[in-house]
């Protein structure tokens, strides 16, 4: 039994210390990754893994990796905004595309094909051959890079606050990344120790070594900073934010219309929102913009009127206008194909919708409205009675009772409530607590990056309910759930109320565990193959009395009769 079990770990011990180079697995390698396809040399055991040339191209490829894994990270996560990107780009181009979608398309190739190469070039590693780039892959990476950086530097200038929603996005996925990011660098560990213990420069080694563990650690200690409002003890979660419709359903019917409120109310929406301007005959109509160009046919109708601002139509012209052929031919949110042939030809025939007419459908409904209020042009016949104007639709024009009205601009609002104390008014501004319970204000209408746990619990305690707009993605209507917010304001209610729980909630007791045993295992898998690799390579030393030599030009293996 002694002697069956000695050969056993003999047998294994002689297996542990044979060389194998995967030769076709290698050649296929070297050839994607450095095109030497015919004259491929293979490198020896021992030494650095690359030249300095190729060190260089090796620490540019990982820099590349990181910022095109940032940029598409970026970009992922600003999903959100996508329409209100392709609407921007429309303002200042003059024409639609989807440049959202063109952009994270070329995130995806850019961060792909680095992806592939890091791969590529971590296999050779750790099949301890040297590294050689082919010129091409060169070139290609500091595409990637440049591409990527002055990509994220536009995006920056143009649009940022997609980095608050980056920050904000952290508190759903940090405890995601942190466990992707530990593997990623145990994995890393078989071709760090076996390269550390093959280097015969201790100043290359040290380097290694030091940046290897930096980040480890640096990844081992992020949880100590992250703050998450979904990391709450069982029991404390709130219920569901209300859902407010964004201009209606903007994703299943034209913006603004009846038919986009009505798909509002049929996705179960609890209250409606929208934007109100007053035509040049004091019709207040529902209108986003300045002009009529992004929502109507006006280019066909009124071709040398196509920039007058919308406030300068009288109600005749405005209804003489289309406002749903554009939903179906610019498909904004890619949307409009899954809707039916009914629903399609509806949404063609839309018309521009009045205040009068959107709130008989909220008071038939029961729902309450939100809107801006667009103050008219200079030398408009309502410049200066535009609220008063507004106000009397609101009390003599339509059955809604004021109560259902929550009261958004800050015009003369001591006015406002001195004509219509019933209207709930909501501030869009984080105003002091004092000036707030000054002006009466039982709502605020803030956008979603200003979202603070902490801030919507000092608000609530003195009867102050917080909504957050535009949220229209599953995560970030989670995240606002998680904080205690009241409503959101969204373009896709048909999805969000679907969402009977947020999608990333757990106890701080169930992640220190999920933390701790995702570090330990890591630390454990690390010391493990640091400890073979040094095993290895000592053994190796003592079998062959000398350097390891290649016949044939492959690693050779050793035979038994070569070890003690």
């Amino acid at each position: 039994m002694a002697s069956t079990l000695s050969q056993w770990f003999r047998s294994l011990r002689v297996k542990l210390l044979q060389r194998y180079e995967h030769q076709p697995f290698v050649s296929c390698l070297a050839g994607l990754y450095g095109c030497q396809w015919k004259h491929y040399k293979r490198s020896q055991p021992e030494g650095c893994c690359c030249n300095k040339l190729e060190g260089a191209s090796f620490a540019v490829l990982v820099a590349a990796f990181c910022l095109t894994l940032l940029f598409l990270y970026f970009w992922g996560q600003a999903k959100n905004d996508y329409n209100d990107f392709d609407w921007f780009n429309f303002g200042n181009l003059g024409f639609w595309f989807p440049w959202s979608v063109v952009l994270l398309a070329v995130a995806v190739v850019f961060f792909t094909y680095v992806t592939v190469l890091v791969l590529l070039a971590v296999c050779l590693l750790s099949e301890g051959q040297k590294l050689y780039l082919h010129w091409s892959h060169k070139i290609g990476i500091l595409v990637s890079l440049t591409v990527s950086v002055i990509a994220m530097a536009v995006l920056s200038n143009l649009w940022s606050k997609e980095w608050r929603t980056l920050l904000l996005s952290f508190q759903v996925t940090a405890p995601f990344l942190h466990v992707g990011g530990v593997l990623l660098m145990t994995s890393l560990a078989w071709p760090v120790a076996l390269h550390f213990f093959r280097m015969k420069s201790t100043v290359r080694r040290g380097l290694i070594m030091a940046v290897y563990l930096t980040v480890l650690l640096s990844l081992y200690l992020i949880p100590l900073g992250l703050y998450s409002p979904c990391i709450k003890e069982k029991g404390t979660l709130g219920p569901a934010p209300a859902l407010i419709g964004h201009r209606g359903a903007p994703m299943l019917a034209p913006e603004n219309t009846l038919m986009s409120f009505e798909k509002a109310v049929e996705a179960g929406c609890d209250s409606l929102e929208t934007d109100v301007t007053i035509s040049f005959d004091g019709v207040p109509f529902l209108m986003h913009d300045y002009t009529l160009q992004r929502t109507t046919n006006i280019h066909e109708v009124f071709p040398n009127r196509t920039n007058t601002p919308a406030a300068r139509f009288t109600w005749n012209e405005l209804e003489s206008l289309n406002a749903g052929d554009w939903f179906l031919s610019h498909n904004p949110f890619g949307t409009a194909g899954s809707l039916n042939a009914d629903d399609r030809q509806r949404a063609g025939n839309q018309s521009v919708c009045s205040l009068q007419a959107f709130l008989q459908l909220a008071a038939q409904t029961g729902k309450l409205v939100i809107f801006d209020l667009y103050r008219p042009p200079r030398d408009h016949p309502f410049r200066d009675t535009w609220i008063q104007r507004t106000l009397e639709v609101i009390q003599n024009e339509s059955s809604i009772h004021s109560s259902q009205v929550l009261w958004l601009p800050s015009n003369l609002r001591a006015l406002v409530q001195e004509l219509d104390p019933e209207l709930q008014q909501t501030s869009g501004s984080r105003l002091p607590l004092e000036e707030l319970q000054r002006n009466h204000i039982v709502k605020l209408n803030l956008d979603y990056t200003s979202m603070s746990a902490e801030l919507i619990r000092e608000y609530t305690a003195v009867n102050i309910t917080t909504n957050l707009y535009v949220i229209s993605q599953p995560w970030l209507y989670s995240l606002a759930w998680c904080a205690g917010v009241h409503s959101v304001t969204t373009n896709a209610p048909q999805l969000l109320s679907t969402i009977s729980s947020p999608l990333f909630i757990m106890s701080p007791d169930e992640y220190k565990l999920m933390w701790i045993l995702t570090d330990l295992m890591s630390f454990v898998l690390i010391l493990l193959i640091f400890f073979f690799h040094r095993w290895r390579e000592r053994e190796l030393a003592f079998c062959t009395g000398s350097r390891i030599k290649l016949e044939g030009g492959t690693y050779s293996k050793f035979k038994k009769g070569n070890l003690p």
